[in-house]
């Protein structure tokens, strides 16, 4: 999508951080966007902001986790841009503790916005793209930790099957005119730390499980990354280039190249194993 000009975009968790700098690259260059997020007030701060700039915006308020509110979101944005060229799943929340801390209630909310949100968004999305016959780009958010989990926790599982759907996704859309990108940042200075002020009711534990205390200094050296990471704007930049170009992978930075490659390497080291084995049959 060489050309984004007049465009539309459908774009989650577009209030703040990532989604924010997705929404505003893709304003700037002439893409309409429709907003949608969980929160009210943020929702509103973003379209008021980017309205000033003369971008052509619009928002809807959604739990992504509902599909029934997704598929009211595709509603209002067809009924407001008529079309629709470009998906940002970009909804994400950072949920639930690795093993031994475990719970039903943080599984479900993180794998219902981080996963299940993805897939119902190409459900509902992927058919208004083919639709019109102009061609178009899914983009979802996976995280860096899709690719080198590093724990059981919920959020890296989640990312994972984000990014094995887009890369499926990829080969199956690409003869119906729809490219497929996964976006895989690094640390970026957002909120996900604070995602709890966005908790559903239904997903809130009866019973606090038991507090880690060794789990501290991690939590504290991801809050101080967060703090200090890269600026949501940028990964827009990025994301709008890779819209353009139908990048399979869009990485933020090469922080994380050395933990990628010396996954695969154990991976080839599998393999390895058993190279010259017959396998019994």
């Amino acid at each position: 999508m060489k050309d984004l000009a007049g465009k539309t975009a459908f774009v989650t968790g577009a209030a703040s951080g990532i989604g924010l700098g997705i929404t505003t690259a893709l304003a700037q260059a002439g893409v309409k966007v429709m907003l949608c997020d969980i929160e009210d007030a943020a929702l509103g701060a973003a379209i008021e902001g980017l309205r000033r700039t003369n971008a052509d915006v619009d928002g809807v308020k959604a739990d992504v986790s509902i599909k029934a509110e997704l598929e009211a979101a595709a509603v209002a944005t067809t009924d407001r841009f008529g079309k629709v060229h470009i998906l940002v799943n970009n909804a994400g929340i950072a949920g639930g503790g690795g093993y031994g801390a475990w719970t039903d209630p943080a599984w479900s909310w993180t794998l219902g916005v981080n996963l299940m949100a993805v897939i119902w968004g190409v459900e509902i999305f992927g058919p208004l793209i083919e639709s019109h016959g102009e061609g178009g780009q899914i983009v979802s958010t996976a995280s860096i930790a899709g690719l080198i989990s590093g724990s059981g926790m919920p959020y890296n599982v989640s990312k994972y099957g984000v990014v094995a759907l887009s890369e499926g996704l990829r080969e199956e859309l690409a003869p119906r005119g729809i490219g497929v990108s996964v976006l895989c940042p690094g640390f970026i200075r957002t909120r996900i730390g604070e995602s709890a002020r966005n908790r559903p009711a239904r997903f809130v534990e009866a019973e606090a499980p038991p507090a880690d205390a060794g789990a501290a200094p991690f939590i504290s050296m991801i809050r101080e990354r967060l703090a200090h990471g890269i600026d949501p704007l940028y990964v827009g930049e990025l994301v709008r280039e890779g819209i353009e170009s139908d990048w399979p992978y869009i990485f933020t930075d090469a922080e994380f190249e050395p933990a990628i490659e010396a996954r695969f390497s154990r991976i080839k080291a599998g393999f390895d194993r058993v190279r010259g084995r017959e396998p019994r049959r």
